[in-house]
């Protein structure tokens, strides 16, 4: 199932049976709401947007790139039918012996096919949706990937950092605080600097899948995803700022985001389901030339309310990630690891070994590098409960839990301002509850027994008997 770029991935995606087009939509909330409605549905298609208001046939948006486990294994080079548990461990394995392939420069590409500068340059050429009613303007950043380069160091960083259109040739791009990106951008600042940044709008959905991951500081992604992929990237040097620029994508851009020069951002629906927020003065990214191979697509991830499940790409390479910091951080037996709504609920299933075993899980899954972010609640679950069912999840909590000795709490920890439960005044820090679900490490051998059928009966009852279930 390899792909060369966006649009083969879209092809595969159509032979498999999960993209869904539509033709006519209008760029001003009509797409918005019907990616909303895509993604809640079961099962959620990617869906391919044409004949957009007010744009010429051909100027397409995809949204819904990785929301399936079989849209996910297509790009990540992972077999269509694979499960839960295996593609979770695939990741794991990646984590620990990756597979580094450093992108290929090559002189030119698709995406030069148009290539324009100074009054040139209009940015809503493109068909740029308005994904929420209350959003401030027209996001054409929510699936694409920011370039950055440390000023000191050197290393390259792809991030995905909401990027908003002023007008033809200014942008906002907003970075929260702690993200690489952010802090490359501070470093330049100090030293009187702007940044220069490259991004891309529309490229091969693994390159927006490795760039949204919290890998380690100095880790190139690029390498990464070239590992993943069997192949190098191939890559142009940006003319402006020097920095790699797919050379597959359908739309990037060159420019440089200055201290000097500030405008209001936001405010924006955020993937917590809230405006949170709001609004703030961000410094304006000036765009110095705009360059999108012929009849362009913009891919698109716009955020809504979490949803329950554990099973979309983003909470299984999040668990993969968690699981591998577990593990690399000393705690045996680790079973499982799903995560909820997001960040906000993470889960841990362990075998215990000691006293204090749940508790070390706890807050390390809570404090790693991709659990520390913006998390909520962890809770460390025994080996008999399915991570990934969360009725099994939630009746460890109720019949497990004594909430005066099993639930603790950390303060001062990673926030941000997307947080909707912290004042403005405070964002940046917030509190979480680490619970143990577990039953007690005492007294363990003297917990109730659990009533009902064993997997294996029911399994074997089931196949015996299950015809007559079905109606």
């Amino acid at each position: 199932m390899s792909y060369t770029d966006l649009r083969e991935w879209i092809q595969k995606t159509d032979e498999i049976g999960e993209l869904a087009r539509i033709d006519g939509a209008d760029w001003d909330l009509e797409i918005g709401a019907l990616t909303e409605v895509a993604e809640f549905s079961s099962p959620s298609p990617a869906v391919l947007f044409d004949h957009i208001k007010d744009y010429p046939v051909g100027h397409r948006v995809l949204v819904g790139m990785i929301e399936s486990l079989k849209r996910a294994a297509v790009t990540t080079n992972l077999p269509t039918d694979i499960g839960r548990n295996d593609f979770i461990a695939a990741w794991k394995e990646r984590l620990n012996h990756p597979t580094l392939i450093p992108p290929r420069y090559v002189d030119s590409g698709p995406v030069m096919e148009n290539v324009f500068t100074g009054k040139q340059i209009d940015v809503l050429k493109m068909p740029v949706p308005r994904w929420h009613d209350r959003d401030g303007g027209r996001y054409i950043g929510t699936a694409h990937v920011v370039f950055t380069q440390d000023p000191d160091e050197g290393w390259i960083n792809m991030g995905v950092y909401r990027v908003m259109v002023h007008d033809r040739d200014k942008l906002a791009l907003y970075i929260s605080p702690g993200k690489h990106g952010r802090i490359h951008r501070q470093k330049s600042f100090d030293a009187g600097k702007p940044l220069k940044v490259a991004i891309s709008f529309g490229q091969d959905p693994l390159l927006f899948l490795i760039a949204s991951r919290a890998l380690p500081w100095g880790a190139q992604e690029l390498e990464y995803a070239g590992g993943i992929k069997g192949a190098p990237i191939d890559v142009i040097r940006g003319e402006f700022t020097g920095l790699p620029i797919p050379a597959f994508a359908e739309v990037a851009i060159e420019g440089e985001v200055s201290p000097d020069e500030v405008k209001e951002e936001g405010p924006f629906g955020e993937w917590t389901g809230y405006y949170a927020s709001g609004e703030r003065k961000e410094p304006v990214l000036k765009i110095h030339s705009l360059m999108h191979r012929n009849n362009p697509i913009i891919t698109g991830a716009p955020p809504f309310r979490p949803q329950a499940g554990a099973d979309d790409c983003s909470s299984l390479i999040r668990a993969a990630f968690i699981w591998d910091s577990l593990e690399k951080a000393g705690v045996p037996d680790v079973r499982g690891v799903a995560c909820y709504q997001n960040r906000f609920f993470t889960v841990v299933s362990i075998k215990q070994r000691y006293p204090g075993h749940a508790k070390q899980a706890a807050i390390i899954a809570n404090q790693c590098q991709t659990g520390a972010y913006l998390s909520r609640f962890v809770m460390v679950v025994d080996e008999d409960i399915d991570v990934a069912d969360f009725n099994d999840v939630l009746w460890a909590m109720c019949t497990r839990v004594d909430p005066e000795n099993s639930i603790d709490i950390i303060r001062r920890a990673w926030s941000g301002p997307l947080d909707p439960i912290i004042p403005r005044a405070e964002k940046g820090l917030s509190s979480r509850a680490i619970i143990d679900a577990c039953r007690p490490y005492e007294w363990m051998k003297d917990f109730p027994p659990v009533s009902g059928a064993s997997k294996e009966l029911k399994e074997k009852v089931l196949a015996k008997y299950g015809h007559f279930l079905k109606r």
